[in-house]
C-alpha cells in the first residue's frame, strides 16, 4: 500500500494525534520516500492474522451484512454480535443463517452472539462486570454494548488488534479497503496503544436523481469542529486535526481496548478521544505504562467512497445531541465552549431553551474482567453462541 506520510501531529500530554493520511495505492511496490510510506504485501498480511474484525449489528439489510462478510480479507477474524430482532420476525435467525451460508462456501472462521443472550448476561454477572447490563439484568441495547462483548472473545482468542465495521455499507469492496488501511496503520506505528481512525474520501448522497460525493457528513463535520476547539482551548494553538470524531470504522490495539472508556448511544466514537484527552492528556493516570510509551492516533482517508443505509432525520438529530453531550460533560470543556455546545444544539432543533444536554453512561475499562472464567460461563449457558470454525 502507498499512503502519504504524516506531515503533522497535535501532542496533548501522552497523545499524538496525526492529521489525515491519504492512501494513494492500495498495491505498491516497496520504495523508500520521505514524503510517502510503502507498506509491502507481507508487512499487511502480518498485521491482518492477528486481527479480529467485530461487526456490530442490528436489523440490517441481510444482503448488506452478506457483502460485508465477503469482503473482509481471508486471515481475519470474524466476530458478529448482534442486537437484531427475535421477536415477531427473527431477524438474528437470517444473520445465522446467512453467516452459515458463507462459512459453507468460504471456510471463513467466524463467530456469532447475541447481546440479549441470557448465558451472556449471566457470564458478565460472574466475572462481576455488570456496568453494561440493564435493570432486568440482560445486556443493553447499544452498539458500545456489543463492541465490548466482541472484544472480549477477540481478547480470549488471543487477537493483538481488533477493528470495527458496521454492517451497513452498500460497498463491499470499501469494506475491505478498511481491514486493510487498519493493518496499514498498525504498521506504522510505534506504540502498543495506537488507534487508527478512518475519514472516508467521499459520502455520496442522492441529490435531485443524481449521485453527489459530499466530502462531509453532516454531524461529523459540526463534531469535529467542537473536539477541534475543546483541543485548541488546552493547547492554546487552533486546530483542524481532528477529522474522525464520528468514525465507525475504526480500530485499537488490544493493549489499548483493555483500558479504553466506552460511551453508550452515539456517543461512542467521539467519547473516545475524549476519554484518551482526559486521561492522558493533563493528569497523571494510573496506565504509566501506556503514558510512557505513547498514545498513537491515525487518521487514514480512504481510496473508495461510504455509502452507507440511510437513518433518517431522527438518526442525525440523536447522533448529534449524543456527540456533543459527550463533549459538554467532558471535564476539559470550559463555560465558552459548553455555551457554543448548547447554542449549535438549539439552532439545529436537537435541544429545548434552557435544557442541557444529557450526561452518556460511562462504561469502564475491560482490563480486569477474568477472561477465561467469562468464556467458560458464556460456553455452557450461552443460547446463541455460534462457532464457525
Amino acid at each position: 500500500m502507498l499512503i502519504e506520510a504524516p506531515r503533522h501531529a497535535e501532542m496533548f500530554g501522552s497523545i499524538r494525534i496525526y492529521d489525515v493520511q491519504k492512501v494513494l495505492k492500495l498495491e505498491s511496490k516497496e520504495f523508500e520516500s520521505l514524503l510517502l510510506h510503502s507498506i509491502d504485501r507481507e508487512q499487511i498480511e502480518g498485521i491482518l492474522d492477528k486481527l479480529a474484525v467485530i461487526i456490530p449489528i442490528k436489523n440490517e439489510k441481510i444482503n448488506l451484512l452478506d457483502g460485508v462478510l465477503r469482503a473482509i480479507p481471508d486471515n481475519c477474524l470474524i466476530i458478529v454480535v448482534s442486537n437484531s430482532s427475535r421477536m415477531k420476525r427473527d431477524v438474528f435467525k437470517m444473520e445465522e443463517d446467512t453467516i452459515t451460508r458463507f462459512h459453507n462456501l468460504t471456510k471463513h472462521p467466524a463467530y456469532l452472539i447475541h447481546q440479549k443472550d441470557p448465558g451472556l448476561a449471566l457470564a458478565f454477572k460472574e466475572v462481576e462486570y455488570t456496568y453494561v447490563l440493564d435493570e432486568n439484568g440482560f445486556v443493553r441495547h447499544g452498539k458500545a454494548e456489543g463492541m465490548i462483548i466482541g472484544i472480549l472473545l477477540a481478547k480470549y482468542l488471543g487477537k493483538k488488534f481488533v477493528g470495527f465495521i458496521d454492517a451497513d455499507n452498500y460497498i463491499p469492496g470499501a469494506v475491505n479497503e478498511y481491514v486493510k488501511d487498519f493493518a496499514a496503520g498498525f504498521c506504522m506505528s510505534e506504540s502498543p496503544y495506537s488507534m487508527i481512525r478512518l475519514h472516508w474520501k467521499h459520502k455520496p448522497k442522492i441529490v435531485r436523481s443524481r449521485l453527489y460525493f459530499r466530502k462531509w457528513g453532516r454531524v461529523s463535520e459540526i463534531t469535529n469542529k467542537y473536539l477541534n476547539i475543546l483541543l485548541a482551548n488546552h493547547t492554546g494553538f487552533e486546530t483542524d486535526t481532528i477529522k474522525t470524531g464520528n468514525a465507525g470504522e475504526h480500530a485499537m490495539t488490544m493493549e489499548l481496548a483493555n483500558i479504553m472508556k466506552y460511551s453508550t448511544g452515539y456517543s461512542i466514537e467521539p467519547h473516545q478521544l475524549i476519554y484518551l484527552l482526559e486521561e492522558f492528556g493533563k493528569r497523571d493516570t494510573k496506565y504509566t505504562d501506556a503514558a510512557n510509551a505513547g498514545i498513537e492516533i491515525f487518521q487514514i482517508e480512504t481510496l473508495n467512497p461510504h455509502l452507507h443505509e440511510e437513518k433518517g432525520e431522527k438518526h442525525i438529530k440523536d447522533m448529534l445531541l449524543d456527540s456533543l453531550s459527550t463533549i459538554y460533560h467532558s471535564e476539559l470543556c470550559n463555560d465558552y465552549l459548553k455555551s457554543k455546545i448548547l447554542e449549535e444544539l438549539r439552532v439545529n432543533n436537537v435541544l429545548e431553551q434552557n435544557h442541557v444536554p444529557k450526561k452518556n453512561l460511562i462504561i469502564p475499562p475491560v482490563n480486569d474482567v477474568d477472561i477465561k472464567k467469562f468464556m467458560k460461563v458464556l460456553e455452557e449457558y450461552s443460547e446463541t453462541f455460534v462457532k464457525f470454525e
